[in-house]
């Protein structure tokens, strides 16, 4: 086999900064990319190229400045986030150039990383480099792990066609749920959902108040919640649940989308119907369990061969495309996972 062909470094690359904290809708000019010379592996470092990046809707929480698991985004410095790239310098060993990695740095087109923050990829794990973006991790570890779907569950997953909504559906089919519903933003997105991506029905957002359309899609009630909104549709879930419902939380979509300044995400739990129906409201977060991921990679990789599992997600082409893409995905344009080809 001939040797990787590694191509030579820059002097100089580009990176996305946050220009100011938004208030209120997120636009491209809360951005700006700047050029800046390619950093320097220090020992235990490696240089890596990144070749793709994804965007996610927390990422708008962390431009906030809110109090967050994760540390906020800082007005004049680069952003981060899940990327795939290949090594291109490893000055302390462990790490061969041309090697495909994943590493937390997206927004840039090289980053000197932490060798303990990158992790190898085989190249036949796949079909496709950009599936090790998906967030299907947190959909199978949430609904595995947090509400133990079992053979025959009604299962209602909120944000439906978002990166972890889009692979929920499949999932939740895939471990035996006896019926299926999702919530989306709009009647094209709903279509897909049921055609393509598992939903044996679905609500849309704004047609209706989220509860009666609940009570119309799974009229015996839900015993599975997938919960990445929260707000209105979290209540609804719960006024909906059957004796021993399983309640997974994985994000806040409400308030995320917003920044968090808006009022949609806390909600009033009636703590009596939790304790009469035996409810289990349990957080998920896919940093509490760091072997999840190669687990996932094996099932993603499996469902992707076989066909029963398929990876929906835009693609934009080009760094300065970046802040474009979180713009659009705010915006709800998009159906699965959103990425940016550097």
């Amino acid at each position: 086999m001939p040797p990787t062909v590694v191509p030579a470094i820059p002097a100089v690359h580009r990176e996305v900064r946050l220009a100011e904290r938004p208030d209120g809708a997120l636009t491209t000019g809360h951005f700006t990319v700047a050029e800046v010379p390619v950093p320097e592996p220090a020992p235990g470092q490696v240089l890596v190229r990144t070749r793709l990046m994804a965007v996610t809707a927390a990422m708008r929480t962390q431009m906030a400045g809110m109090r967050l698991p994760m540390a906020s985004f800082v007005p004049g410095e680069a952003l981060w986030g899940s990327a795939v790239g290949e090594v291109v310098a490893a000055p302390g060993g462990g790490f061969t150039p041309g090697e495909l990695v994943h590493h937390p740095y997206g927004w840039r087109e090289f980053a000197a990383v932490d060798t303990s923050r990158v992790r190898r990829l085989a190249a036949d794990e796949l079909p496709t480099v950009a599936a090790h973006l998906s967030q299907g991790a947190t959909a199978w570890g949430a609904l595995r792990l947090a509400a133990e779907v079992r053979p025959g569950d009604t299962v209602f997953v909120t944000g439906a066609a978002g990166g972890v909504g889009s692979l929920a559906g499949q999932l939740a089919r895939r471990m035996g749920a006896g019926r299926v519903v999702g919530s989306t933003g709009s009647e094209r997105k709903a279509a897909r959902l049921r055609a393509e991506l598992g939903y044996d029905d679905t609500i849309v957002r704004g047609a209706a108040p989220i509860e009666r359309q609940l009570r119309r899609a799974a009229p015996g009630g839900i015993d599975v919640l997938l919960d990445t909104v929260g707000g209105e549709q979290l209540t609804a879930a719960l006024a909906m649940a059957r004796p021993d419902a399983r309640f997974a939380l994985v994000g806040a979509l409400s308030s995320q989308l917003d920044g968090g300044l808006g009022d949609a995400a806390p909600v009033e739990l009636d703590a009596g119907l939790i304790i009469t129906r035996r409810v289990l409201l349990r957080g998920f977060g896919l940093h509490a369990h760091p072997d999840l991921p190669q687990e996932w990679t094996k099932e993603f990789g499996q469902g992707l061969r076989e066909g029963s599992l398929v990876f929906p997600h835009a693609l934009l082409k080009g760094i300065e495309q970046a802040p474009r893409a979180l713009c659009e995905l705010t915006q709800g344009r998009h159906i699965g996972a959103v990425l940016v080809e550097l």
